[in-house]
């Protein structure tokens, strides 16, 4: 069967946008392919910093015949109504309708046949819409033309079946792109346009043209060629995914090079050495069998040249010797002046208007630190040194030049002063985590000052009302938030948060504090915070119901739970429990029982929530369930008491046999209204005794 080949070629398309163009063209066609009816065998979609194209295979020569029925009023309507459909389907009189019997009597219907579009014909429609629907972060107008498309288009080349599709793209203010059967490969090796005849001749001919049209092999030719390369000098290609998907989205015809680093930058701390080449110069850094960064990086070319690349190394290493001699100016100059000297010039860096300078947060950051070092094993003395120093860095050479190294620097410059090793790491490692694949500090001081600067931004940020709304999060609060739970959780710390978000707020400037309820906020950020670690836990594979029925349990001191810990014990407890044939068992009758307690309230306009009278239990079924909850609700709060999650679930699955008895044995609409309702109150107890450990009704399956 045919296939239909698109492609729109364009100047240089940003990479960081090119993969999801290419999933955005193939979900609009496939829309589009639905909407028309035309089924086909394979879609692919394909990128190139200067082309994006779409490949669908096996499609049919025509749309199919369809078949339209429409139904009209009763014969003997009345003939206003009659004419209104005769009209509405193009008929002349009643006679040319078809007359059909049904159940509710004789009605007219019109069936018209509705012959298949030629697919050559959908095919240009669709060719001439999907450039302009494409939704780009960014897109602009060229020349004098009002479409819109993420960089000028220069051409669009449509195949179907080996012919061309006819058509043209509308770019507005008479302006148009004709569709054409040809395309063009490398912008300086083989600029010439060139003719194809279908996709297997368009990618053979664009790799002649010097265009590896396939994303994934141009990034897998990268990789390859840059691990022999550096094998070659007996190094190792220091992995990096990102780096390279960006420079497949660089080049359409990669060459890798290898150039050298002066040996009198390698005296530069190795992540200043890999952000200049990395961030600034997409290079690749090498290293060493023992993992020490080597004097080699990697380059990426888009061209072959005659001389092997040589002369594009010289001007690559020209430039980074440029780049890393700036850095090393800035790393002897900083040096110069004791971290601890740079603290004052904080006052000078607004952190936020109505939150104070950055010297503000640091004493704010000493207290908290100071403050948490306890729950969490710290040195208090070493945690509030860390925390003194933690944002220095900031108003360093280094930091201004490179923003991607503060923190780090500032634990260079703080062992270059001979600062304790625990408070070089704390000043290296406070913002960590960034996100959930980076590494969680560990070591007692750094998990205390960075506790404290996520939990003074949080707090900060929610007393002046600035929250996250909806997708913007433009002071990443929620990346502080998913901060704060990995430290606790990972290092499995009891911090009361409720508490220290308190004492937080009653660190803020006045004017804030007296604004926004120190409870009120803390509150908030406490929910805040639980919402992410709900996101964690349904990241971790449990089920959201699970993670709802141990949230709305309280403290016993009342107010939400704050010890995230405690809570992922609970939920982990109430998971392995449902797992088991008692704990299914007991959901499925504290249903019922909740089911029939809430019918009869609504029924009765009253609650069954009073004690349950003991004198009053006639039957032994009830008696016996009486005690057992009596028993369970005591040994579950025993349990509860020390943190035994998994005892309280066992002394809650006690209740299985005591509870099927009673479902078995006893009528619950006793004809006695006396004892109907000392039975409802005994099964609204089942609910309030589970309640203890989770609430039950939010558990679903």
């Amino acid at each position: 069967m045919p296939q239909f080949l698109l492609e729109l070629r364009s100047e240089e398309i940003p990479a960081r946008m090119q993969a999801k163009a290419c999933a955005d063209l193939k979900k609009l066609a496939q829309q589009k392919l639905e909407v028309a009816s035309l089924s086909y065998e394979g879609l692919e979609g394909f990128v190139s910093p200067r082309r994006l194209a779409l490949l669908v295979d096996g499609l049919p020569e025509k749309q199919p015949d369809t078949r339209e029925e429409k139904k009209g009023p009763k014969v003997d309507a009345p003939q206003k109504a009659v004419d209104g459909f005769l009209r509405s389907v193009g008929l002349n009189s009643i006679e040319e309708a078809e007359q059909r019997e049904t159940e509710k009597g004789t009605f007219l219907f019109h069936v018209r046949e509705i012959a298949g579009r030629p697919t050559r014909e959908v095919l240009a429609d669709m060719a001439a819409e999907l450039p302009l629907e494409l939704p780009w972060p960014k897109s602009m107008r060229w020349s004098e033309t009002s479409a819109r498309y993420v960089r000028p288009l220069h051409g669009i080349l449509a195949l179907f079946g080996g012919e061309p599709v006819p058509g043209r793209l509308d770019l507005g203010r008479g302006e148009a792109l004709e569709f054409t059967t040809e395309t063009r490969g490398h912008p300086f090796t083989a600029p010439e346009a060139f003719a194809v005849a279908d996709f297997e001749d368009y990618r053979a001919k664009l790799k002649q043209a010097g265009v590896v049209l396939s994303r994934d092999a141009r990034r897998e030719r990268i990789r390859t060629e840059a691990e022999r390369v550096a094998a070659a000098e007996g190094l190792r290609l220091r992995p990096d995914d990102g780096l390279l998907d960006e420079n497949a989205g660089l080049t359409e015809w990669p060459e890798v090079l290898l150039g050298r680093i002066e040996d009198r930058f390698m005296a530069l701390p190795p992540e200043v050495l890999q952000v200049s080449m990395r961030t600034h110069q997409k290079y690749f850094a090498t290293e060493t069998e023992c993992g020490r960064l080597a004097n080699r990086f990697i380059v990426v070319t888009n061209i072959k040249t005659p001389d092997n690349g040589a002369a594009i190394v010289a001007g690559n290493e020209r430039v980074l010797r440029a780049r890393l001699a700036d850095a090393e100016f800035f790393w002897q100059t900083d040096r110069q002046q004791p971290l601890r000297d740079r603290v004052a010039q904080l006052h000078e860096v607004v952190f936020q208007e109505k939150l104070g300078t950055l010297h503000d947060k640091v004493e704010r950051m000493q207290t908290l630190a100071a403050t948490l070092a306890g729950p969490v094993g710290a040195d208090r003395d070493k945690a509030r040194s860390a925390a003194y120093l933690a944002k220095a860095d900031l108003v360093t050479g280094m930091v201004d030049e490179f923003p991607e190294l503060q923190g780090l620097m500032g634990s260079y410059y703080a062992e270059a002063d001979g600062e304790a090793p625990e408070v070089v790491r704390a000043v290296g490692e406070h913002y960590s985590p960034l996100g959930p694949s980076d590494d969680c500090p560990s070591a007692p001081e750094s998990v205390a000052v960075a506790l404290a600067d996520k939990l003074d931004t949080l707090t900060g940020f929610f007393a002046i009302g600035e929250k996250p709304t909806g997708s913007k999060d433009p002071y990443a609060l929620r990346r502080a938030a998913l901060g704060v739970v990995r430290l606790i959780t990972d290092n499995g710390l009891r911090v009361g948060l409720r508490g220290a978000l308190i004492e937080a707020h009653g660190l803020l400037p006045e004017a804030v504090r007296k604004a926004a309820n120190a409870g009120t906020v803390a509150d908030e950020v406490l929910a805040f915070l639980t919402d992410r670690l709900k996101v964690v836990l349904r990241d971790r594979g449990v089920r959201h119901d699970l993670i709802a029925a141990v949230f709305a349990v309280e403290r016993p001191e009342g107010g939400p739970e704050d010890d995230l810990v405690r809570l992922l014990a609970r939920v982990d407890a109430l998971e392995g429990f449902l797992r088991s044939d008692d704990g299914a068992n007991l959901l499925i009758a504290y249903r019922r029982a909740a089911n029939i307690v809430r019918i009869e309230e609504k029924k009765d306009k009253q609650v069954y929530d009073t004690d349950v009278a003991e004198d009053a239990l006639s039957e032994t079924a009830e008696a016996n369930l009486f005690r057992a909850l009596d028993t369970a609700a005591r040994q579950a709060n025993g349990a509860l008491a020390q943190e035994d999650f998994q005892a309280a679930m066992q002394a809650l699955a006690e209740l299985r046999a005591p509870v099927d008895a009673f479902f078995e044995d006893v009528t619950v609409n006793a004809q006695d209204p006396t004892l109907r309702a000392n039975r409802l109150r005994l099964l609204k107890r089942i609910g309030t005794t589970l309640a203890q450990v989770a609430d039950f009704s939010k558990i679903e399956g």
